[in-house]
């Protein structure tokens, strides 16, 4: 996502020893009056995809497979940070490293919300607000929990800006979110004393210093320790409304966020002024007026979709999890309080307990997955090869992309992404477009990069995540 790619769609997962889809070449599909190429209603389900399923609820990874996959990507793949690990001092020159690898002025034109152009005096004050001649020769890194649902940006700023005037969606200052209890450290303040740079596990970037409480490592990393614990396993769920305690008041839990449960609360003591027995009491960091870090206890009522565990990775768990952000709006960076087609896969898998990079560039080479690579010198059929070989839960990658394969029909491979939308042939074969604009599912092989390749061409990487 970080890379100015052609923001194309974007959704994907593994796959196991599963079936392997139909090898029969799919026959012309129909258009129907919505527009989305091949997509009729009863599709849009994932009980759908399941039922095509065999062995849809056989584990593919267990507990400890899924922990081994995670160390495995900790110690191979650089775009994710193992925060125990790093130094508990670090030099000016890692702190200007990181600051750089986001904070780049823009050489290409921009503009704000109203189609205006940024004046280069905006770029140099954004430039100056990074306060890099503030960054000691060494000092040591400060760690903090993230509070509240919060943007990583690019510069320490809240500006919007955007490739071209009529653009008002692809914020490029977003690189991405955070979400409460996530831990981070602190590596730099901005000028203005309103931002922390920040080293998350999946990320490096800027963020507000209102959602951050700040406290020692021993509580910071000990808060996703703890046991017993909830996982939001719903594509979002929010704590109960309570003015006693406005910092954890409907405050959103996304896909796979995980609180300490406080399963020895006194079942007839209230939280927050009221009665804990429709509702989980989890506990959740708070940020103090000093900024420092302490933890209060929080209802979560118990009709949302929330377990105690992280779920089993089958094929038809995969399917039920993508289909629970089915028209979700697409998101930049986590943008809009929700995501893109990068962060759409990532939350599926964070369910599970699977960690995937960020970014579909990240995610495409990461070395700890099982990759099938492709280049330059495979041809089509080396890519219809793969394509009529794919499993459910499959990721695909095209430049600035990723599908999650959700099965076949009549041999056509079907995914389910978070797309800005498609194009296509018609039925004359001109080139049509589908503004979809959020999580959708549309066939795989119909759809256009450009005028002159379709999405199969473009496949770079397959990634499955299995034994």
């Amino acid at each position: 996502m970080r890379p100015l790619l052609v923001l194309l769609a974007a959704a994907g997962l593994f796959g196991a020893a599963l079936q392997p889809l139909a090898a029969a070449p799919p026959a012309a599909l129909p258009i129907p009056a919505h527009g989305v190429i091949g997509v009729e209603e009863r599709q849009l389900n994932a009980e759908f995809w399941i039922q095509r399923q065999a062995r849809a609820d056989r584990v593919i990874l267990n507990t400890a497979a899924i922990a081994a996959q995670n160390a495995k990507l900790r110690e191979l793949d650089a775009s994710v940070h193992d925060l125990q690990a790093l130094p508990e001092t670090v030099t000016r020159e890692q702190i200007r490293s990181w600051i750089a690898s986001v904070s780049e002025r823009p050489t290409q034109a921009l503009y704000d919300e109203r189609g205006r152009p940024i004046a280069s005096g905006v770029l140099d004050d954004l430039q100056d607000a990074l306060d890099l001649g503030a960054i000691p020769e060494r000092q040591p890194l400060r760690y903090g929990l993230i509070v509240h649902r919060a943007d990583l940006r690019a510069f320490p700023t809240p500006l919007r800006v955007f490739n071209s005037p009529d653009d008002h969606d692809i914020d490029r200052f977003q690189e991405s979110g955070l979400f409460p209890g996530d831990p981070v450290a602190i590596a730099h303040e901005s000028r203005d004393r309103q931002w922390w740079f920040v080293v998350s596990p999946l990320y490096t970037a800027w963020v507000e210093k209102r959602y951050v409480a700040q406290g020692d490592a021993a509580a910071v990393f000990g808060y996703g320790q703890r046991t017993p614990q909830l996982i939001v396993t719903g594509a979002t769920a929010r704590t109960v409304y309570t003015p006693e305690q406005p910092k954890l008041s409907q405050l959103q839990l996304d896909m796979g966020v995980r609180a300490p449960l406080l399963a020895d609360w006194p079942a007839d003591r209230p939280v927050n002024g009221q009665h804990p027995y429709t509702a989980h009491v989890i506990e959740l960091p708070v940020r103090g007026d000093d900024g420092r870090l302490s933890f209060a206890p929080a209802l979560l009522p118990k009709n949302q979709d929330t377990t105690e565990r992280y779920l089993p990775l089958t094929k038809a768990n995969l399917l039920r999890q993508g289909f629970k952000f089915l028209g979700e709006r697409y998101g930049w960076g986590h943008s809009y309080n929700a995501r893109d087609c990068s962060g759409f896969v990532s939350d599926v898998y964070r369910s599970f307990g699977v960690t995937l990079p960020r970014n579909t560039r990240d995610q495409a080479v990461s070395p700890a997955l099982n990759r099938i690579a492709f280049g330059d010198r495979d041809d089509r059929a080396a890519r219809m090869k793969a394509v009529r070989e794919l499993q459910v839960g499959d990721l695909i990658y095209i430049p600035g992309h990723v599908m999650m394969v959700i099965g076949d029909q009549h041999g056509e491979p079907y995914v389910i992404h978070d797309t800005t939308g498609i194009s296509y042939r018609d039925a004359e074969g001109r080139m049509a477009r589908a503004h979809l604009n959020g999580v959708s599912v549309s066939p795989l092989t119909p759809l256009l990069f450009d005028e002159a390749h379709s999405y199969v061409d473009r496949i770079t990487s397959i990634q499955r995540i299995r034994p």
